[in-house]
């Protein structure tokens, strides 16, 4: 592990052996709470644009993002990945980020893949430092109409434009979209299932799905209300597919900022 440097702008952590890309904003994690942003199956820093920016200035929080292995800037991973990567990134890679930058108390943001692992991390670690999680669009299990939408993002990766546009944000196009691609259209996959880790959870939360979310149902945030023994918020946006931030950037933003404001523990 190697400390972050907190400097507005752009630095770098060394996870597992892997060096990889990271962004700050807003107060260090000694001076205000902090946001960690955890991003989608095909993101990166670069593509959570200038959504962390607005965060902080929201919030008055710090917000820390980093893009995981085989994403944007960072090193690549051998593929395939394993069916569990999720699992291996809450248990190893997130808990080596937060102690770089310091983390002392503050919220897990999770946007896809990265709110199934901060849902993961918060099921399987008693760590009274995460006051909160948002999970925006977040995956406890497979459904078929998402599966669905991922074989057919592989044909416009294949035959469409897709890979000429995720190749302006990641140096290894297809190490970041086969990891991602290959694992949830393995057939193993289909038996993925994250369900009990929300039955662990001792940290509110709140989930915000888009209404025509591409990847994901209703089933998904309605089973997080059942299963969590913790209190659950939940927003459902009207036009909005799967990245609420996107389709939908005031309305994620006032409400994370309000559940920030919420969850905001005593000054340490």
């Amino acid at each position: 592990m190697t400390a972050f440097r907190w400097i507005e702008g752009s630095g770098e952590i060394v996870a597992d052996g892997k060096r990889l890309e990271a962004v700050a904003h807003g107060p260090r994690p000694d001076m205000a709470p902090t946001i960690v942003m955890l991003h989608e199956g095909l993101g990166c820093v670069a593509l959570w644009r200038d959504f962390p920016a607005r965060l902080a200035e929201a919030t008055g929080w710090g917000v820390f993002a980093y893009s995981r292995a085989g994403y944007g800037r960072s090193d690549p991973v051998a593929l395939p990945r394993p069916l569990d990567y999720m699992s291996r990134e809450a248990r190893s890679s997130l808990p080596i980020a937060l102690e770089a930058i310091g983390f002392e108390q503050g919220v897990l943001l999770g946007h896809s893949d990265g709110a199934s692992i901060a849902t993961i991390y918060a099921g399987e670690r008693s760590d009274e430092r995460v006051k909160g999680l948002v999970l925006m669009a977040p995956h406890l299990f497979t459904e078929e109409p998402g599966l669905a939408s991922i074989a057919e993002a592989r044909r416009a990766y294949e035959t469409g434009d897709l890979k000429p546009r995720l190749a302006k944000y990641h140096a290894d196009v297809d190490n970041a979209f086969r990891g991602w691609n290959g694992a949830w259209l393995d057939p193993g996959f289909k038996a993925w299932n994250i369900e009990d880790a929300v039955t662990r959870w001792r940290t509110p939360a709140l989930v915000i799905q888009g209404a025509d979310d591409q990847y994901g149902t209703l089933k998904q945030v309605r089973a997080i209300e059942a299963l969590s023994p913790a209190p659950v918020e939940s927003l459902i946006l009207k036009d909005c597919r799967h990245s609420p931030q996107i389709d939908q950037p005031q309305a994620t933003l006032d409400a994370v900022a309000a559940f920030c404001a919420r969850v905001r523990g005593p000054p340490q």
